[in-house]
């Protein structure tokens, strides 16, 4: 079951991902039911490095509506993302660079594990986000043209 959950398509706009790395995430019960159920957001959700650990920030879950509320869980909590601590010490000197950040690229399934990847991202400046607009319109064209000539 190597499905995606979600794609945070706002970390490619407004970063350039230098690297990526690929993180478990420790979840509650109700948590995978509602992932599974496509009750999640990813659009504003970022890592942080805390002494030995990494957390998960801004990733909305939303509660599993069956589930009573003592075993339920809070939509926008913390969670723990699960690395070696040799990439937790790499990241955590990536991080330390100004403008450097640990946004959520993508979360997605994995042997029936939920995974997340996140990517070293170093901010983009508007003229920056305009450049790759452009070049990304150039090149539809480019294959309109191609697909144009194609069809002769």
């Amino acid at each position: 079951m190597s499905a995606e959950i979600a794609t945070n398509r706002k970390a490619s706009r407004d970063f350039h991902i230098l690297d990526k790395y690929e993180a478990g995430l420790e979840l509650k019960g109700t948590e995978v039911k509602s992932i599974r159920a496509g009750k999640i957001n990813v659009s504003d959700a970022f890592a942080r490095v805390e002494g030995n650990q990494i957390f998960l920030y801004g990733c909305d879950i939303q509660p599993w509506q069956t589930a009573g509320e003592w075993f339920n869980h809070m939509s926008k909590r913390p969670r723990r993302l699960l690395l070696h601590k040799k990439e937790i010490l790499k990241l955590s000197a990536e991080t330390a660079i100004k403008g450097c950040t640990l946004p959520l690229l993508r979360m997605y399934w994995k042997d029936r594990r939920v995974k997340v990847e996140i990517g070293v991202g170093k901010g983009k400046t508007h003229s920056d986000q305009r450049h790759d607009l452009k070049k990304k319109v150039e090149m539809r064209e480019a294959q309109r043209e191609m697909a144009r000539f194609n069809r002769r």
